[in-house]
């Protein structure tokens, strides 16, 4: 993966900084997006440390025109984007029977509608190159669904539609798309849960624990590299068992 340019979404916090810090590990070059410009410049600093190149660009993936200049800037910098990894997400949970109308929209086009510009902006340089992976983090609820989420899964089971529907165009120049769908992770977004739910979702997961950010970040490594070539098109389950 040495000199690849890797482009994280989300990479302020969580499974996008494990992401980052992966990839940086395995050789590639960083660009770090999301809206925290302070907690980006963190991981960036992780990464320089460690001898890894990072460059940091504010992102709002629910703006189409801040994607665009982010990915614009990074690809000024870099010369090009080898690898996107769409990692961001955001939740407003409810149940779908009182749920507003605006917290539909705004996590759809957060998570799905965000993802999709992302990737549009990188598929002609990918396919000029003839070498892409693209790598999208949708969810194990995608798979399974779950109560009071419905813009969540919806978003996410949308994003394994978008997977394969994109590795049958892109694969004919060599790009590839795969989707990796995280169990719950031990994350700030996990920390919140009451004990009860913990102590409910431990025993609804065969391998008895939360996943780790790393746990993820290590199938996103294999998916960004050149041993991973011939997989596209792929959900890959990371979640401890708790769907198969």
């Amino acid at each position: 993966m040495k000199n690849r340019v890797a482009f994280v979404t989300g990479a302020s916090r969580g499974i996008g900084r494990a992401c980052a810090l992966a990839l940086s590990a395995a050789g590639a070059r960083v660009v770090l997006a999301a809206r925290q410009l302070e907690k980006l410049e963190q991981v960036a600093a992780e990464i320089r440390t460690a001898a890894g190149d990072a460059f940091v660009v504010p992102m709002d993936l629910g703006a189409p025109d801040s994607i665009r200049s982010a990915i614009s800037k990074a690809a000024k910098e870099f010369g090009r984007i080898d690898i996107l990894v769409n990692n961001a997400a955001i939740t407003k949970d409810g149940l779908a029977v009182r749920m507003k109308q605006q917290d539909w929209d705004e996590v759809l086009a957060t998570n799905l509608t965000g993802a999709f510009v992302a990737t549009q902006q990188v598929l002609l340089g990918m396919m000029r190159e003839r070498w892409g992976r693209i790598i999208n983090i949708t969810s194990v609820v995608a798979e399974a669904g779950n109560a009071g989420q419905a813009n969540y899964v919806a978003s996410k089971a949308g994003l394994i539609g978008l997977t394969k529907s994109l590795a049958q165009e892109m694969a004919s120049r060599n790009v590839t798309v795969n989707a990796i769908a995280p169990g719950f992770i031990d994350t700030d977004m996990t920390a919140g849960l009451p004990q009860e739910w913990k102590e409910k979702l431990l025993a609804a997961i065969p391998l008895g624990r939360l996943g780790k950010p790393e746990d993820v970040a290590a199938a996103v490594r294999f998916l960004a590299s050149e041993e991973a070539g011939y997989i596209t098109g792929h959900v890959l389950n990371v979640n401890g068992g708790m769907y198969m």
